[in-house]
């Protein structure tokens, strides 16, 4: 009998691609752009390439450093892991007051009871709520460039996935891609849209109109790419890849199964007011939030209004249970980082603390000493610590390509091949450019200040619109972001779900393939047609 062929651990495939990286520095000549700061719209400035600039520089082969670079992949990638760690410490303190399962559980009997009306029962009720749990986090990625903040959710999702009778595939799938393909339909977000129109010097956020239809129509696909899969599952659960290991998900929540004891201790009203009088206080010095959605902005009473809606939903949340006072913990702390986000440009930094304020808030509730909260935390940081590790080891592909002179080589040389094209080719060259770029570079904001200077420049000697070429570079850095191992997010979000980077790439790649199509045949009407803002 042949021996079973064992599949790499997702540390060691890392490895293998930094040491192909290496490789490549030993292939390709160095070279570099020079670059100048630039004046956004916004008043910031940004580093941008100069226009004709490419010039080689002297090699800088990499060989002992394939292991130092996970040195400073760490440091770079230093706010995403310490981002893990704290939601990990968070959540781990949160579930011991088994909140969530009876949130689960609660959701479940909902459910149950929608499948008596007739209608929904023929829609099937789990297929609405999937769907509109991916609406969701659409349109967060479409709106405000949701990424990193999946991490935090994808710990809720997969338990979710797992008890409506799916996997944890159905459950990334529910948050991380979905956020992604708004991501990459990308109406109004201001990290990569917004960056690059303000960097080829067309009005930002012009063309909504088309890229609305688009963001319809990558939804419309992946959502039904999901919704099917996650069908067959529930048929047949064995056909999942992740079925045995799912096991650990499903073993961690057996308990919803049984009765539990809704009480409300002290602790808890005394966290309830802790965490109003913060609130109230926030509300005094911020009485005014500015929301930002594109170029439209609002000013209101936006942190008032939501206090004084925690105040009267964690009120009775209390007197039927601290189970719900810490659901209800969880939901502003959602309502917040939106808030935060749209009003006050939080990132990862502003993030991890709302939740692990959340955590503390949790411990506070259920009674716990410090101690107690102290060894949950601990005990959260542990389990998620996989998954903070290898986004570090991930940072360091980047940084192999980045010491070795490569990047700038590997784009003068792609962007000489698109002379002497017609518009189709050009564009489609163009997105083949920005999605074979995203998966060694899968900042979009850095690639719009590597590529747009050049890119923006080319489409007019070749008559395509420079809003056609802001949709290839859209495309390009969305679809592939969901496959590529030197995404921080993804590794990080599938650390947390327990999936294999090997498994996730063999259900994957066909679905990241087809969207790689499907953003083609979308780049087509830009170069044929007249359109709004094109």
């Amino acid at each position: 009998m042949a021996k079973k062929r064992n599949i790499p651990h997702t540390y060691v495939i890392v490895f293998f691609i930094i040491i192909a990286s290496a490789i490549l520095t030993w292939i390709i000549p160095g070279g570099e752009f020079d670059r100048m700061d630039k004046l956004m719209p916004d008043g910031s400035t940004k580093s941008v390439i100069v226009d004709g600039s490419f010039h080689h520089v002297a090699d800088q082969p990499q060989t002992w450093q394939v292991f130092s670079a996970f040195f400073q992949g760490f440091v770079n990638q230093a706010d995403i892991i310490i981002f893990i760690l704290l939601i990990g410490g968070a959540f781990w303190i949160m579930n011991a007051s088994k909140a969530i399962d009876v949130g689960i559980l609660a959701f479940l009997q909902f459910t149950k009871k929608l499948e008596r009306i007739q209608f929904l029962k023929k829609l099937g009720v789990n297929n609405i709520v999937m769907v509109l749990i991916m609406l969701m986090f659409s349109s967060f990625g479409a709106i405000f460039g949701m990424s990193e903040e999946t991490i935090a959710f994808i710990i809720v999702m997969i338990p979710l996935a797992i008890s409506m009778g799916y996997d944890s595939i159905t459950g990334m799938a529910m948050v991380y891609v979905a956020a992604h393909l708004g991501f990459a339909g990308a109406v109004l977000n201001p990290f990569t849209i917004g960056i690059a129109q303000g960097l080829s010097d067309i009005p930002l956020f012009s063309g909504i109109e088309y890229r609305l239809f688009c963001w319809f129509v990558i939804n419309l696909v992946g959502f039904t790419i999901i919704l099917r899969w996650a069908n067959k599952v529930k048929k047949e659960p064995k056909i999942s890849p992740m079925y045995a290991a799912d096991e650990v998900w499903r073993k961690q929540h057996e308990s919803q199964e049984v009765n539990f004891e809704y009480h409300t201790p002290k602790a808890a009203w005394y966290s309830y007011f802790m965490v109003l009088i913060s609130l109230i206080g926030f509300s005094y010095f911020y009485p005014e939030t500015t929301m930002r959605i594109g170029n439209s902005e609002f000013s209101g009473f936006v942190l008032p209004i939501t206090t004084a809606l925690f105040a009267i939903m964690g009120f009775f949340s209390l007197r039927k249970s601290i189970h719900f006072f810490i659901l209800t913990l969880l939901l502003f702390t959602i309502v917040f980082l939106i808030v935060g986000v749209m009003g006050y440009g939080w990132y990862v930094k502003e993030i991890g603390t709302l939740f692990f304020t959340m955590g503390l808030a949790s411990g506070i509730a259920m009674g716990s000493s410090p101690n107690e909260i102290t060894k949950l935390f601990l005990d959260g940081v542990k389990d998620i610590l996989s998954a903070g590790l290898i986004v570090g080891l991930a940072g360091g592909i980047i940084v192999i390509l980045q010491d070795g002179k490569i990047i700038d080589t590997i784009m003068y040389g792609l962007s000489q091949s698109m002379n002497e094209m017609g518009k189709v080719a050009s564009v489609g060259i163009m997105y083949v450019i920005q999605t074979g770029l995203n998966i060694i570079i899968p900042s979009g904001s850095a690639k719009a200040a590597l590529t747009m200077p050049i890119m923006a420049p080319f489409s007019d000697l070749i008559g395509v619109s420079r809003q056609a070429t802001v949709m290839a570079f859209q495309f390009g850095d969305g679809f592939t972001n969901m496959i590529t191992p030197t995404s921080g997010v993804l590794i990080g979000c599938l650390g947390v779900a327990k999936i294999p980077y090997d498994v996730w790439f063999k259900w994957f790649w066909k679905i990241a393939l087809a969207f790689v199509i499907l953003g083609f045949l979308l780049l087509i009407p830009t170069v044929l047609f007249e359109m709004n803002g094109f």
